[in-house]
């Protein structure tokens, strides 16, 4: 069975990179751009993995990440941040990240840190 991954990056190059790169027989790759609707997706698809940028208009990365970890319905999600902030790997941590990947990335290194992830089951 295919698992599901949720992207949100309001970069939609970066967005349609990811889907490319990670969509696959094993992963069925669900975008989003405005973070607003993160919500009720996440709640409508029930994926497997988030992948989420940090810096992103309107509600920042952190701030979602937060609040998916104070509800009981989505706080053992598996999410990992992606930022190309020096800052990104504390902020991430601290809004309770699963995993943490710095922008630029190489395409094998995230495909690796999605797989790690998903097969351990981790969550913070």
């Amino acid at each position: 069975m295919q698992k599901k991954i949720v992207i949100c990056d309001d970069d939609e190059g970066i967005l349609d990179m990811l889907v490319l790169a990670l969509e696959s027989d094993e992963y069925l790759i669900i975008p989003e751009q405005n973070s607003l609707n993160l919500y009720s997706l996440i709640e409508q698809e029930k994926p497997d993995l988030l992948l989420l940028d940090l810096w992103m208009p309107v509600l920042s990365g952190d701030q979602v990440l937060r609040s998916l970890r104070s509800n009981l319905q989505t706080q053992s999600l598996p999410v990992v941040v992606m930022s190309a902030s020096t800052d990104g790997p504390t902020i991430a941590a601290n809004a309770g990240a699963t995993d943490y990947i710095a922008k630029p990335f190489d395409l094998d290194q995230l495909n690796d840190k999605v797989n790690q992830v998903l097969q351990s089951g981790l969550v913070k």
